[in-house]
């Protein structure tokens, strides 16, 4: 690859696991405020959004901090970054592009929307990609295509990365890839489809829980690739 994709790690809840990242180039690190079991209060975020402050990425830039919400509404949001000072608003809900940049205006902070690659009973694929994006293209800073559900652990048809792709460069949006990735298939994902960014969490997790050696195994392979 001819540069290094973005790296996010989501689904973090405790703040010794972010100190033993220091060093590492992860640029992001995600925090979950839906429900999911990996979810996290304002006040708990805000303490792991301190620990993040102290990190030394490889960039020398700290990771940004990013915040997974679904269909929150714009007050709920507010209320959260008041005590939790995100750098950016994950949405994986049924947002639309008003909203998300109503959230980029009125809150000042970077939004990225998820699209779920979901296909119906008959296996066809969702929306073409163009249609699907287009009218985020000056609303969000960044796409997220995922598995249905997301955080699930599971892949989904990979490809329909190609058509997001070419459909987000178009656009001049980030492209984002998530949904099952782990140390042994990333290299896969990046040497064929070479996305801006990658986001894993039940990846680098055992017994549910985050393990550092499997983040530093995953991002060593990231940069192998």
């Amino acid at each position: 690859m001819s540069q290094q994709p973005h790296i996010k790690i989501c689904g973090l809840r405790d703040v010794a696991t972010i100190q033993a990242m220091d060093g590492l180039p992860i640029h992001e690190i995600g925090f979950i405020f839906a429900p999911s079991k990996r979810q996290v209060d304002k006040v708990t975020a805000a303490q792991l959004i301190d620990a993040v402050g102290a990190l030394r990425a490889a960039s020398g830039a700290r990771p940004r901090t990013v915040g997974v919400f679904v269909n929150e509404t714009l007050e709920g949001l507010k209320a959260i970054l008041d005590v939790a000072p995100l750098d950016v608003v994950q949405l994986h809900g049924d947002e639309t592009a008003a909203f998300c940049q109503e959230v980029r205006e009125k809150l000042d902070v970077q939004v990225w929307k998820v699209f779920s690659m979901k296909q119906d009973a008959e296996g066809n694929k969702p929306l073409n990609a163009m249609e699907r994006l287009t009218p985020y293209k000056a609303a969000v800073d960044a796409i997220l295509i995922d598995a249905p559900g997301g955080g699930t652990g599971k892949t989904f048809d990979w490809d329909m990365i190609e058509e997001y792709n070419k459909a987000a460069d178009e656009l001049g949006l980030t492209l984002y890839v998530a949904g099952g990735l782990h140390e042994g298939n990333v290299q896969e994902l990046l040497r064929t489809y070479a996305p801006n960014g990658i986001d894993v969490s039940s990846g680098v997790e055992t017994d549910g829980q985050k393990d550092i050696d499997k983040i530093r195994l995953f991002v060593r392979r990231v940069m192998e690739a």
